[in-house]
């Protein structure tokens, strides 16, 4: 485990959010490639874009996530930020299309990312 936990800064318009990354490979992968940028999709509660990152669906891979969790899906290379319902939900959890490796978590109110519209650009980058 790392001394410090590594941090990143998800800004979309007026709306931005810190997140903690976790010590695993897929947060290696996208630390790696940040700062990155991207045109937000929104599928219910969760705001997905894809990035330049290529990785296998990872052991412990899931599709039932937490409000605020972070997760890369391999199926569309795809950078997402969950904070509510989606279309896939089967009750009032956050549900991926298929399963996502979990890199992280939104410090604070995920349901701040509420007020993202479809289209608008993201800019991740590094806090350190």
């Amino acid at each position: 485990m790392e001394e410090s936990m590594r941090q990143i800064k998800i800004t979309v318009a007026s709306v931005a959010a810190i997140a903690d990354l976790e010590d695993n490979s897929t947060a290696d992968a996208i630390w790696e490639t940040l700062p990155l940028t991207g045109r937000a999709n929104t599928w219910g509660d969760e705001i997905y874009f894809e990035i330049p990152v290529f990785l296998e669906t990872a052991a412990g891979a899931r599709e039932v996530v937490a409000v605020g969790e972070l997760g890369y899906w391999p199926a569309g290379h795809a950078f997402c930020i969950f904070f509510g319902r989606t279309p896939a939900s089967r009750g009032s959890e956050p549900r991926a299309a298929s399963a996502v490796n979990v890199f992280g978590r939104i410090a604070g109110d995920a349901t701040i990312l509420r007020q993202v519209e479809s289209g608008e650009i993201v800019f991740v980058e590094r806090i350190e």
